[in-house]
């Protein structure tokens, strides 16, 4: 029997859709990727995923996942090759408290920053969150979170490694800086030139600074 597998993405730049795409990259897996314009949302979309009615929705032989570190996690675990997490459990144990850190706590600091433009309580939450970061990368002395290969803890971090800097670059406000973060700046500079993570990396988007600002603002401003 040949595999059915379609990932359910959006018409813009998801750094959530990108995980599960570097997954099935680094696997080798073949699938079929449907368009989602989400202000439009499809029937199947809402089928499949009808609690958050979001992306990514990963559907395998008709069966539908959702949750990209979830998702990542299962392709993971049903096609062999790339080993995307540890095989020790100990060390897989680590590796997804690592990505929940990063994808629970790390990014939605930074999301803030750009809500609260100005909010000096704000940046320094998100300076503490990367600086932990910083030090794991620094005492890890590697050159991925996975070590000398990239692992499910550098898939949750494509965030601050490719749009972080897209975001910075709009806003012309900087929070990750060589100078501040170089073993961030270092990471993100690997990842992104590894080269099954380029073949699926989008083209840089361009979005007016103020509809961005607004949509952090709106999206995590404070009341």
């Amino acid at each position: 029997m040949v595999d059915e597998v379609k990932l359910y993405g959006s018409t813009g730049d998801s750094p959530y859709v990108c995980r599960v795409d570097i997954a099935l990259n680094l696997k080798g897996v073949k699938y079929d990727v449907i368009k989602e314009d989400l202000k439009n949302k499809s029937d199947d979309l809402l089928k499949y995923n009808p609690i958050h009615k979001e992306v990514p929705v990963f559907v395998h032989n008709g069966k539908p996942i959702c949750d990209s570190l979830v998702i990542v996690e299962y392709i993971d675990q049903v096609w062999e090759g790339y080993p995307i997490l540890p095989v020790d459990p100990y060390d897989k144990a680590v590796a997804r408290f690592w990505a929940k850190f990063i994808d629970g706590t790390c990014i939605p600091a930074t999301f803030k920053v750009f809500g609260n433009v100005g909010d000096e309580q704000v940046l320094a939450e998100a300076y503490e969150k990367l600086q932990i970061l910083e030090n794991e990368l620094k005492v890890k002395g590697t050159k991925y979170f996975g070590g000398d290969n990239i692992n499910i803890v550098d898939i949750a971090a494509d965030y601050i490694a490719y749009w972080l800097g897209m975001i910075e670059d709009t806003t012309e406000i900087k929070i990750v800086t060589k100078d501040k973060f170089p073993k961030i700046t270092e990471w993100a500079e690997n990842f992104i030139n590894c080269q099954v993570v380029k073949e699926v990396l989008p083209p840089k988007f361009e979005v007016p600074k103020e509809e961005l600002l607004a949509y952090f603002k709106q999206r995590f401003g404070k009341a």
